[in-house]
């Protein structure tokens, strides 16, 4: 069985808030209302590159730990706006729920966190949540310069979006957006319709990508 790679400390923190749902948050929604769902794939060389503490977090910034496109999370949103931190306070998945997210995830700790921030405002139970996450992320091909890189790259926003479209039938770059910091790429938000089974139109996701002219797809180390 995978293991899920464990986080060292809180530093994986950072890394949560590389990126976020779009718009503002509304605390305490209602579980299960929301109109769509965007899939945050975070490039982990360039977390790691401004963000990732390589002693804390050695598990995914460790030198060789190989790692590319990781699960940042599964997130309910709105056309405007997001739901945010729709359970009870102190409610935490269970081992066998946990064992739903091995290997999509860089930390358990991240796991676990994606789950009350966002995933107590899906209306799934812990493991339901952890097996979409599973489905959503298994429905999207990286492209291969991508998906093999093994050194520094130079893209632009449009081009990378181009390159996830060609690789995904049915994808268009108005159906995502590309995060980038400090001219360094960071992660890759794609919206999905609310049963998984199809990409979808988001305008707030789409407007909130990287305003660079060119950024850098850092190599893994």
């Amino acid at each position: 069985m995978k293991r899920l790679l464990v986080a060292a400390g809180l530093a994986l923190f950072g890394f949560t808030a590389a990126g976020h749902a779009q718009g503002f948050g509304q605390r305490s929604a209602a579980p299960g209302d929301f109109d769509f769902y965007v899939l945050a794939l975070s490039w982990s060389p360039g977390f790691c590159e401004l963000d990732g503490d390589r002693t804390r977090n050695r598990e995914q910034c460790g030198e060789g730990s190989g790692l590319r496109f990781v699960v940042h999370g599964l997130w309910p949103q709105n056309e405007r706006g997001y739901p945010s931190d729709c359970g009870p306070a102190g409610r935490s998945p269970s081992r066998i729920a946990m064992e739903q997210a091995e290997g999509l995830f860089p930390t358990e700790g991240l796991a676990r966190y994606q789950w009350r921030k966002h995933g107590t405002c899906t209306g799934s139970s812990p493991s339901d949540y952890f097996r979409d996450v599973r489905r959503a992320r298994e429905k999207v091909v990286i492209p291969p310069a991508l998906a093999k890189a093994d050194h520094d790259q130079s893209w632009t926003a449009i081009d990378l979006e181009r390159a996830f479209a060609a690789a995904n039938p049915g994808l268009r770059p108005d159906m995502m957006s590309v995060a980038c910091k400090r001219g360094v790429l960071q992660e890759v938000k794609i919206c999905f319709t609310r049963d998984l089974r199809d990409f979808r139109t988001c305008q707030q996701v789409d407007r909130s990508g990287c305003r660079a002219r060119e950024f850098t797809v850092v190599g893994p180390r």
